[in-house]
């Protein structure tokens, strides 16, 4: 079985693939001050609660936007399941040609949407997380990807609110009935659901006056299914898509089938998963 690891901000995702199939997600807040034996407990509970052992997983595929749990999570990978994970960084094979000015400023997770999100619905593609930040994500018609656009996300934006204000407090973020608010409980529902909604179907339409009028639309991160309710921009909605890209990405990574009759290569492929070493190699 394949663990796949999306570090996030806020949380940390994790999904069991068995071969094509995604068999179990989890959870876990990202916290950047536990060390790397409370997150091996923490794996190992959580697997075993969804009826997985560790002797199952053979092989790990991981992407983080946080730098100092990226090694903790590699390291927990060692020791909790005897792997070493490839971790997606600049040079990991992807298949995807980067139009960025840098290319090496582009978060891996964003880079991973790209890779599954053309593999399942075909470019050219919009792609919206809506996670701690607001993400908007272009892939052209050839299968590039372009660039986008970052805004705070709408928890962000909430707390933001609440922290720095006298007389705003923490709402539920649920969308209220009618824009204009009589309270102000409706009045920041309003401003922080509808708003959002609204900042989503204006990108989506700026960005599909560059792309062209028939990109797909994809939602992915933890707020998209509350906003694809009040923006009706969306053609899918994939909360999975990041832990599809890790599963595509390793897959891209693995060492090339063996030829027939060349024994040397048939025991190389045999042995690809376990001498997968965090390997890199040009895109």
């Amino acid at each position: 079985m394949l663990l796949t690891i999306d570090i996030g901000n806020t949380n940390v995702t994790i999904g069991v693939f068995d071969g094509e199939r995604l068999t179990a997600t989890l959870r876990m807040v990202t916290d950047s001050r536990r060390v790397m034996d409370e997150y091996v407990l923490l794996l190992v509970q959580m697997l075993k609660l969804r009826g997985i052992e560790p002797e199952q997983i053979d092989s790990s595929c991981i992407c983080s936007v946080v730098p100092p749990l990226t090694g903790v999570f590699d390291q927990a990978c060692r020791t909790c399941f005897a792997v070493t994970p490839l971790i997606v960084t600049a040079g990991v094979r992807t298949g995807l040609p980067i139009l960025y000015d840098s290319p090496r400023d582009v978060g891996a997770d964003r880079i991973v949407d790209a890779v599954a999100a053309i593999q399942l619905y075909g470019p050219p593609l919009i792609i919206v997380d809506l996670g701690t930040a607001t993400v908007f994500d272009a892939v052209s018609r050839q299968g590039e990807y372009l660039g986008g656009a970052i805004a705070p996300g709408i928890n962000l934006a909430a707390e933001s609110l609440f922290l720095n204000t006298s007389q705003l407090r923490r709402v539920e973020l649920v969308a209220p009935k009618q824009a204009i608010g009589h309270n102000t409980t409706a009045a920041m529902q309003s401003g922080l659901m509808l708003g959002y909604a609204s900042l989503v179907t204006g990108m989506v339409q700026r960005f599909k006056d560059e792309l062209g009028q028939d990109a797909k639309v994809i939602g992915t991160g933890g707020l998209a299914p509350l906003i694809a309710q009040e923006a009706r921009v969306f053609d899918a909605v994939n909360p999975d898509l990041t832990l599809v890209g890790l599963r595509l990405i390793y897959e891209m990574n693995l060492p090339a089938p063996p030829q027939r009759g060349d024994r040397g290569s048939q025991q190389a492929h045999a042995d690809g998963r376990e001498e997968n070493r965090g390997r890199t190699a040009g895109r």
